[in-house]
């Protein structure tokens, strides 16, 4: 069921259908008492436009002005978002933070890294072993078995988007700054975390 979108005339109309019937009380267009209360339901059409578009912003991944109230209760902004944020970077910071369930698979990396707007790949390192690496392999020591690199675009692109993007913003920005500080962020801590840039 779609919310109700009532206008200035609805609440006009109402406002004039409450009213008792007589000469004293005219609904023409141009009388006195209809130009007030035209004054008054203006202020009732804005506040029901107000209150259908808080159905949008209650949701992390189409607000606008609660985005502040969504990166407060998630810590946000830090440092990782650089100093002057887009709104398209900060949502999707804001969305991949409440979506993310934990975890410490290639899989979890990489869907994390898609929420945040940004295409990875993940390798998985070990050691040189006889009869189960291959020829050519590099030799290491067990440190090996604990590192993992994310394979990323050099620049990833965030374009200006109609609808999720602000006034004022650039018309794209191209960074992996944010990529890098969530992941360092969540990463085992037992583990060497690289970055590899194509």
């Amino acid at each position: 069921m779609l919310a109700p979108n009532l206008t200035s005339a609805d609440y006009l109309r109402a406002f004039q259908a409450l009213m008792p019937r007589g000469r004293v009380w005219p609904r023409d267009p141009d009388a006195i008492q209809t130009q007030v209360f035209a004054g008054l339901t203006q202020v009732y059409g804005r506040q029901t436009a107000r209150s259908n578009y808080l159905l949008v912003d209650a949701f992390p991944a189409t607000t606008y002005e609660l985005l502040p109230e969504w990166e407060s209760t998630l810590g946000l902004p830090d440092p990782c978002a650089g100093e002057s944020p887009t709104v398209q970077q900060r949502r999707a910071q804001v969305v991949a933070r409440l979506a993310n369930s934990g975890g410490q698979s290639a899989a979890y990396y990489i869907g994390f890294a898609a929420k945040l707007g940004y295409g990875i790949t993940i390798t998985n390192f070990a050691p040189f072993r006889c009869g189960q690496s291959t020829c050519g392999q590099q030799l290491g020591n067990s440190d090996w078995f604990f590192t993992w690199s994310v394979n990323a675009p050099l620049n990833t692109v965030v374009r200006f988007a109609a609808g999720q993007s602000a006034a004022g913003e650039p018309l794209g920005s191209w960074n992996n700054t944010v990529l890098q500080c969530e992941l360092n962020a969540i990463a085992p801590a037992h583990t060497v975390l690289q970055f590899r840039y194509s």
